[in-house]
């Protein structure tokens, strides 16, 4: 008797936060894990260099439907993950065109390739807290209105109907995961709560004197992407495709998450935490904070990462870098 074929999962944005914890997830599984690559991008391995050499890399892009449908005739997952996006909202306000053409067409391609390549592939669809931006309900769940801030959560919201409008138009197994804030040290330096990190571990080192951040009073719902990723896969196991929040809960200032940073290293925050008129964003989204009920019922999913846990972990991993970086020089 033979054994049975190991399940195939195709990831966009592997190289990415998620795209990393993802694979490493679907690895664990078994699966054969393939990953997106632009052919001319300058592709950065660094957060999958530990598992490069298990994932297998094909070229395609959200920007050209035909690569795509040649991707999946040729490779042939049972799963599709989108992870792929312009996904730094400072960055959208820049590049609104760019960050529509990926983060919203880029879904519509490629659930159009599924649609003629092999309708029966299970695809999810990364959507966003910032769609929700300025909020109409809290906390904010899978039925609140959205009200997008940016270009980057009016890309999103564009990315999270047409994921909806296939399912139902073609009766695709598409689901959307709405994830909040989710942060680890693999995070990308432009984003706050890296930035913050990597900053106190730079400052403790003596490297650096201050920390220059916009609004610190914006709150956001914290979780861990390791935890998070976790949905994802629980979502495409499920007989019928839906849309989940995927939250923790709770809110936290930015305030708090440099008070908690600063703190882990014997440092008072209020002496070096500058704010800089230049990093607040032409609208703000001032409140962000979910409830996961509908995913801890239906998916038996639940967060396992506390808020202090994972600032104390990203500072710890940049004083890790840092030092060793130090230590590379000396």
């Amino acid at each position: 008797m033979t054994a049975p074929r190991s399940k195939r999962a195709l990831i966009t944005g592997i190289t990415g936060q998620d795209g990393s914890y993802l694979a490493e997830l679907l690895l664990d599984k078994g699966y054969e894990v393939i990953g997106m690559v632009r052919r001319s991008s300058t592709v950065n391995f660094e957060r999958i260099a530990h598992i490069q050499d298990r994932i297998t890399f094909v070229p395609g892009d959200l920007l050209d439907e035909v690569s795509m449908i040649n991707m999946l005739s040729e490779h042939r997952p049972q799963e599709v993950y989108n992870l792929a996006a312009q996904s730094f909202v400072q960055t959208s306000f820049a590049q609104p065109v760019l960050t529509g053409e990926i983060t919203a067409l880029g879904v519509t391609r490629i659930l159009d390739a599924i649609r003629i390549a092999d309708p029966d592939i299970r695809f999810y669809q990364a959507s966003s807290s910032e769609m929700f931006g300025k909020v109409q309900e809290v906390p904010q769940r899978e039925t609140t209105p959205l009200y997008p801030r940016s270009p980057y959560g009016v890309a999103k919201v564009y990315g999270h109907w047409i994921t909806i409008n296939y399912r139902e138009s073609y009766d695709l197994h598409a689901s959307s995961g709405i994830l909040f804030n989710h942060e680890s040290p693999r995070r990308g330096l432009e984003f706050v709560t890296r930035k913050i990190s990597h900053t106190v571990a730079q400052i403790k080192l003596g490297r650096a004197t201050e920390l220059r951040l916009g609004n610190l009073d914006a709150q956001r719902d914290w979780g861990f992407a390791g935890d998070y990723v976790e949905a994802m896969w629980l979502m495409l196991q499920q007989d019928a495709p839906d849309d989940f929040v995927i939250c923790t809960g709770e809110t936290h200032p930015v305030r708090e998450f440099c008070e908690l940073a600063f703190g882990h290293v014997g440092l008072d925050w209020e002496k070096y935490v500058v704010v800089d008129e230049k990093f607040m964003r032409p609208a703000e989204v001032e409140l962000l904070v979910g409830t996961s009920e509908k995913a801890e019922k239906v998916l038996g999913w639940h967060r396992k990462t506390s808020f202090a846990d994972l600032v104390t972990s990203m500072v710890d991993a940049d004083m890790d870098l840092l030092s060793g970086k130090l230590a590379g020089l000396s």
